[in-house]
């Protein structure tokens, strides 16, 4: 499996993923202000995209899943407890989609939202916001459906998936590189905490760091009924 990470601006990150020989891809956690240049990303590759996926409910940017998915004729994927409508295929634990010769499987870690999933392929694990890179640690969980309990519960999945997987997250700093998810088993601080008291510390002090989410009154609803504001305040 092929992957290319799309967006050139911004700290949010969008992987298209393909199978070279098939012509088959899959585009994960799109930004709607950039549909326009994946559309033309994916035509001038000559791919065939099948499916569009949001690893959670999206606070800080609108999604780009439903307006790519009406407009090309594919798949929105979420994992099935979502609140967000316009979802046309939902997957759990036992699900494992077809993207050309290559399988995608998921796997449920709430905590940043109710609805966080890991999205797995042959060499990457898409982590959203559940997980970042080394210092980053992970995702806030001060936002709606964040606990951070279940967060800190559902780090013990990293421990189920090979240490050879690609983390590919939600949010980096420009100029973070990807690591494997066995250098992050060593430099994320996060994933070495070895109690809840440590982790709530730990994320009571990143979050009085990040202030409010200045996107959240126009994205989140957006995200949640599936439709395009008639004003987007930023755009």
């Amino acid at each position: 499996m092929q992957m290319l990470q799309l967006n050139d601006t911004g700290w949010a990150k969008t992987y298209l993923i393909y199978d070279q020989d098939g012509g088959k891809a899959a585009i994960i956690d799109p930004v709607y202000d950039h549909v326009e240049n994946y559309l033309t990303t994916i035509e001038q590759m000559g791919l065939d995209l099948e499916m569009c996926i949001a690893t959670h409910t999206h606070a800080d940017h609108i999604t780009g899943c439903f307006t790519i998915a009406e407009s090309v004729g594919c798949d929105y994927v979420m994992w099935h407890s979502t609140p967000s409508l316009g979802v046309t295929k939902y997957v759990d634990e036992h699900s494992q989609l077809q993207l050309g010769n290559e399988k995608i499987s998921f796997y449920h870690v709430p905590g940043h939202t109710e609805d966080s999933m890991l999205v797995v392929t042959s060499n990457h694990v898409f982590t959203g916001d559940f997980l970042f890179t080394g210092d980053g640690g992970a995702g806030r969980d001060d936002l709606p459906s964040g606990r951070m309990r279940a967060h800190f519960d559902s780090l013990k999945v990293m421990s189920l998936l090979s240490g050879d997987l690609l983390v590919c997250t939600g949010h980096e700093a420009p100029g973070v590189e990807f690591q494997t998810l066995s250098w992050n088993r060593l430099h994320n601080p996060v994933l070495k905490m070895s109690n809840y008291s440590e982790y709530v510390e730990w994320q009571n002090n990143t979050t009085a760091q990040l202030g409010y989410v200045s996107k959240i009154k126009v994205a989140l609803p957006a995200n949640l009924f599936g439709e395009i504001p008639e004003e987007i305040p930023w755009l």
